[in-house]
């Protein structure tokens, strides 16, 4: 059932926008025109943030920094072997899967490590890239305690997490 859903929209909308004697096309030319403005501002923000990330994962940085952390890490109750991907996905989704993907191949699909690195990555938000991406769009510059607060929550999502793979 799930495989039709996307055709059965797509003819639903067809159908609405005939009954409605709307231009289908035509609002869709108007609608991805209007997209580029969001892309040309938005463009920028990301193409930085994707930079920075790539330079903190191939400098070595989020390994260093998530050893430094690691004995905090275990304090609190996340593993130092899912300490980099606590740290990893606060910037990018994809690293942080290939890091979860590393700790699969290592410790098993169905080891208490891949079961609590797949709720830190399935409860988690990469905070940079959303904050890039998100206020470049709306104009804010002062980010204040947005960031700060993501960040607090992944940390807190990941606790959670792994308490909670713990107990079952």
């Amino acid at each position: 059932m799930s495989k039709f859903i996307i055709p059965i929209l797509i003819i639903m909308l067809i159908v609405y926008s005939v009954a409605k004697r709307n231009n289908t096309y035509n609002s869709f030319v108007v609608g991805a025109k209007n997209s580029f403005d969001i892309v040309l501002v938005s463009f920028p923000y990301i193409v930085a943030i994707f930079i920075a990330i790539e330079i903190f994962n191939t400098s070595g940085l989020s390994v260093i920094f998530a050893d430094a952390v690691a004995p905090f890490f275990e304090f609190v109750g996340i593993p130092k072997e899912l300490s980099q991907l606590v740290i990893l996905k606060n910037f990018t989704g994809c690293g942080s899967l290939a890091v979860l993907e590393d700790v699969f191949a290592t410790y098993g699909a169905d080891s208490y490590l891949a079961r609590a690195g797949c709720c830190i990555a399935g409860c988690s938000e990469a905070i940079f890239y959303i904050s890039a991406v998100f206020f470049s769009k709306t104009g804010v510059t002062k980010l204040r305690y947005a960031v700060p607060v993501g960040i607090i929550a992944n940390f807190l999502a990941a606790i959670v997490s792994c308490w909670i793979c713990r107990v079952m």
